[in-house]
């Protein structure tokens, strides 16, 4: 996968690289999904994505951490740029989205209580 935050989330919301009618969107939902992740305490300094040259390795977590990491961006993402239409997938969404601020809510205290 891409290391450009911006890149792959573009790439698994179907869009060209390239193509930048929707970046301000995307930037927008990404960045918003990422405040959320500082606030669950999975990073702990305030990323800002502005453009394709911030990085999935730049946030300096171990593979794991960074897995789940970009799983709930990416899945955040796309569920506010492109939501499904049928409801059983917005609340498989939905459910994953919850699950996965769950385990990093837990990974954070499991780090914490160390």
């Amino acid at each position: 996968m891409e290391d450009s935050i911006l890149l792959s989330t573009k790439s698994v919301l179907n869009l060209d690289v390239d193509y930048n009618a929707f970046d301000l969107d995307i930037l927008t939902y990404l960045n918003m999904a990422l405040s959320t992740v500082q606030q669950l305490g999975a990073i702990t300094d305030a990323v800002i994505v502005g453009d394709s040259t911030a990085t999935w390795s730049s946030l300096g977590l171990p593979h794991e951490q960074l897995s789940l990491v970009k799983t709930y961006v990416i899945l955040k993402t796309r569920l506010l740029f492109d939501p499904p239409t049928a409801s059983f997938v917005l609340e498989a969404f939905s459910k994953q989205i919850s699950e996965l601020e769950w385990r990093l809510n837990v990974n954070r205290e499991l780090e914490v209580n160390v």
